[in-house]
């Protein structure tokens, strides 16, 4: 069924393509039509795509840290985009997270943390799991003092489909540490994302 050699690690795009097939079979579909001929190749590289935070391992994006042993105030990445998948419905969920923690002598390069939220994001996932995992795992790894993540999204398993209410979002936060046990820095946090 494939029309290219492409291989994705640990994703068997041949399966996928036959279930998809058997998909439009099942609802009534005629998958040799035109339009239809290549959706199932289409589907299944989407999928390996969607999901390759399986073969991901976030510790990479912690190896490299500068050690700024002079700066313990918040540092904020706000509105890092992310599209995951929801794993109910196999239908896709995206928003912005705001990722922010306090250091304890080790920063992140910037560009990390949005490494660490696709990292998460491309899984089979729940929001309120998303949302723990990222902030577990940079409160883990750094050794912060304090991680706050806030992800907003929008669930296309209930915009597009169920109750059908476009424009709908669900915002939930994960607060480790100094953003938990102190209310000073968990306002601060929620001001400066304008929560």
């Amino acid at each position: 069924m494939s029309e290219t050699p492409e291989t994705f690690q640990n994703v068997d795009i041949g399966r996928i393509e036959k279930a998809v097939r058997e998909i439009l079979l099942a609802v009534g579909e005629d998958p040799d039509r035109e339009g239809l001929r290549k959706t199932p190749n289409r589907v299944a590289r989407m999928y390996a795509e969607m999901f390759e935070g399986l073969n991901m391992d976030p510790k990479e994006h912690v190896q490299t840290v500068f050690t700024e042993q002079h700066y313990d105030e918040i540092i904020l990445v706000k509105d890092i985009p992310f599209h995951s998948m929801c794993e109910h419905h196999l239908l896709p969920f995206m928003g912005q997270s705001h990722v922010a923690y306090i250091p304890r002598g080790k920063v992140l390069g910037l560009s990390k943390l949005a490494r660490i939220v696709t990292c998460f994001a491309r899984r089979p996932q729940m929001q309120e799991r998303l949302t723990y995992e990222i902030a577990e795992f940079i409160m883990n790894e750094v050794d912060a003092l304090g991680v706050g993540v806030v992800v907003k999204a929008s669930h296309t398993c209930m915009t597009a489909r169920g109750v059908k209410k476009a424009g709908s979002s669900m915002v939930t936060s994960a607060m480790l540490g100094s953003f938990r046990s102190d209310v000073r820095s968990r306002s601060e946090l929620m001001s400066l994302i304008g929560m």
